[in-house]
């Protein structure tokens, strides 16, 4: 049988179809942020854009009431959490689509919260805020979490490795700004602890790359994915007291 040859973009489909998260974070943080929402007993719809498999979408559900739409730009990431949620028996109410978060396809203030993990910097933290704002109802949360930096030194080769990854870094501040001028109370942020990119991000992604390049031994694109996310590992170890990701909450006025 001849040996398959995956683009870059197969490959990273591949190693996150499986993982409970495709980003930094986990279920303690999950829930810190819902602890700064009032009365949440209430909310009736919710969006997660930028689900992925759904693992924080599912975190969702078992703590909201509501209905959860969960929006990803990849169909199989939509379809994978349709399959979780029916298997957890939670179908009838999470729904996973496939859509452009920079183009949102609901109708105007019809969500009570707009949840995003590790996703909005893909289009620009003022870009995300100014739109999913008009989808809000008045009152409603936003809940988003961001590359930022953590400290005024901002060592030169992280600058560069988010810079080419299309996620420039902004500083917390700056991003607390935008994020009252684009028509939200700041209601709280925290910076998510470094477990949540070992533990629940980098330890099993490597896992599914290390099965990857047994299953495609011959693949230069393999090896060059792989040399890439070990890398980011790299870089993370030696400068990750420098930057981090930021949850960012806020209400909209």
């Amino acid at each position: 049988m001849e040996e398959q040859h995956p683009t870059m973009l197969e490959l990273l489909l591949e190693a996150h179809i499986g993982l409970e998260r495709q980003g930094p974070g986990s279920p303690e943080t999950v829930r810190k942020a819902l602890s700064f929402l009032d009365a949440p007993e209430r909310f009736g719809r919710i969006a997660d854009l930028g689900c992925g498999t759904g693992g924080q979408t599912l975190l969702l559900a078992e703590d909201l009431p509501g209905s959860i739409v969960g929006l990803d730009l990849f169909p199989v990431m939509a379809e994978k959490l349709n399959q979780r949620a029916q298997s957890r028996g939670l179908g009838d109410r999470v729904r996973g689509i496939a859509g452009d978060m920079a183009d949102l396809p609901f109708e105007r203030q019809s969500f009570d919260l707009i949840w995003s993990e590790g996703a909005i910097d893909n289009i620009g933290f003022e870009t995300g805020l100014r739109h999913w704002r008009d989808f809000l109802r008045p009152g409603g949360y936003v809940a988003v979490s961001c590359p930022c930096w953590l400290s005024a030194e901002q060592p030169a080769a992280a600058a560069r490795f988010w810079a080419e990854a299309g996620s420039p870094l902004d500083t917390v501040e700056t991003n607390l700004g935008l994020l009252r001028t684009c028509g939200y109370q700041f209601v709280a942020a925290f910076a998510l602890p470094e477990e949540c990119w070992t533990e629940h991000y980098f330890a099993p992604r490597e896992r599914a790359i290390q099965a990857m390049l047994e299953k495609y031994p011959h693949s230069e694109e393999m090896r060059a994915y792989a040399a890439m996310n070990r890398d980011e590992v790299a870089l993370y170890r030696q400068y990750g007291r420098y930057y981090g990701y930021v949850f960012f909450i806020g209400r909209a006025i």
